[in-house]
């Protein structure tokens, strides 16, 4: 167990300590991205996977989604339980190995219930990897700047999922599936004891004290125990159960359409496994940076002065995107598919600065990564777990009246999924400041 007397007390040996806040966030936004990259690396690998093993839509859906959802949320609860009252950086330390293992695994799977088992592992140890990384960044950096900084964290998602789009096309290409998963689960392997050496524990809560308190320390100090009762005051919280739900709305559609948008390319546009990983990877790349950057920044300009804000701009980002997405899957042309595939793609992420932020606010301090976690719980049960599962489902009934063309009518059906989200936010946003811990 972490004590004061187990790390140093400063930042590690050549990192400016004015510095240091902005170098873990780097370290932050790093196994961020192999989170990503390792959990979106089979929507590349789709393709090869299901010809070598002779899967259905509907299995691989199960396998995108479901398999990794079911221990994810489940075992995010607990996990921020503990990570509200003990080492937050021991436990994503040791997160970060068991996931990137487990995607390793994956390499080795001989049909559907060895892979199916091996991405349950993979969501088994990224249950570990994000709400105490809220927690973290919600400690190291003041409430004027929370929303940009959780926002930049989130730049881990559009960078590990195209990368993960990336380098499992490009490593399948040279050598195969296989190998793809083998390399990037290993390199997340050997980056786990970098993050434990640049990553300290910070005071919980410091910037959160009165105007007039001391600056807060970088030493790491022993955590308070939280107050009891975190789950229970959530569940008492109307905006809690609009704001995660209006998430998981969205969270089918982002989900499922960023894991058959590769499918869809080769199926409807019928492109190359290469071309496909370097189109796919770049709309998500730029997109997805300036999406989740441009959400951050309208929440910390518009929220503090109006909490309502923090919903309301991702409301507005998801009205948008609809008819972006509509227009982008019918789109024949490629170079116009990339352009308006772009703007939802930023659109779709808008929402994870803001709304992260908002649900920081809703629990004291000492509860923020259980507050975390059921959010997280909420979001993934129905966001990843039926995503995926869904097109891949509407895909298989469709395939005999459209052939090849069922996947592009499954991505049409799901974009209500967007109308639901922001109906869910609109309403929420008049509940957020009456529910608002300060």
């Amino acid at each position: 167990m972490d004590t004061p007397a187990d790390d140093a007390a400063r930042p590690p040996l050549g990192i400016r300590p004015d510095r240091y806040p902005i170098t873990v966030l780097g370290v932050l936004i790093v196994a961020y991205t192999f989170n990503f990259l390792d959990r979106q690396i089979l929507g590349i690998l789709a393709g090869p996977i299901k010809a070598d093993l002779g899967l259905t839509d509907s299995q691989l859906g199960l396998m995108g989604g479901l398999a990794f959802a079911l221990f994810y949320t489940g075992l995010g609860i607990p996990v921020a339980w503990l990570a509200d009252r003990w080492s937050r950086t021991w436990i994503m330390t040791g997160a970060l190995t068991l996931w990137s293992g487990f995607t390793a695994l994956c390499g080795f799977a001989t049909g559907f219930w060895s892979l199916f088992l091996a991405r349950m592992g993979v969501g088994i140890g990224e249950a570990g990897g994000v709400a105490p990384a809220y927690s973290l960044i919600a400690d190291y950096f003041p409430k004027t700047h929370r929303a940009r900084a959780l926002a930049a964290y989130s730049f881990g998602i559009p960078i590990g999922s195209a990368l993960g789009i990336l380098f499992g096309g490009l490593i399948a290409h040279a050598i195969d599936w296989r190998a793809a998963f083998i390399i990037v689960g290993l390199a997340g392997v050997a980056f786990a004891p970098i993050f434990r050496l640049i990553v300290k524990e910070p005071k919980r809560g410091a910037y959160d004290e009165p105007v007039n308190a001391p600056a807060p320390p970088l030493a790491e100090q022993a955590p308070a125990a939280p107050p009891p009762g975190a789950v229970a005051l959530l569940l008492r919280k109307p905006s809690f159960w609009l704001i995660s739900l209006g998430a998981a709305a969205s969270s089918v559609c982002g989900y499922g359409v960023a894991f058959w948008l590769p499918s869809f390319f080769e199926r409807s546009l019928g492109m190359s496994l290469v071309d496909r990983s370097l189109f796919l990877g770049v709309i998500t790349l730029v997109g997805g940076v300036i999406g989740v950057w441009a959400g951050g920044w309208l929440g910390d300009r518009l929220g503090p002065k109006r909490p309502a804000a923090y919903l309301l701009v991702p409301a507005g980002a998801f009205l948008i995107a609809l008819p972006c997405f509509f227009l982008a899957i019918q789109s024949q042309s490629l170079a116009l598919a990339f352009f308006l595939f772009i703007i939802p793609q930023g659109l779709n992420l808008a929402w994870l600065g803001p709304v992260i932020t908002a649900v920081q606010h809703l629990v004291p301090v000492a509860q923020r990564s259980v507050a975390s976690a059921c959010f997280l719980f909420v979001n993934n049960l129905i966001g990843l777990g039926l995503g995926t599962w869904y097109f891949g489902a509407v895909s298989d009934a469709l395939t005999p009246r459209f052939g090849e063309e069922s996947l592009r009518y499954a991505i049409y059906s799901g974009l209500v999924f967007y109308l639901v989200a922001s109906a869910l936010f609109i309403v929420g946003s008049r509940r957020l400041k009456h529910d608002w811990v300060a």
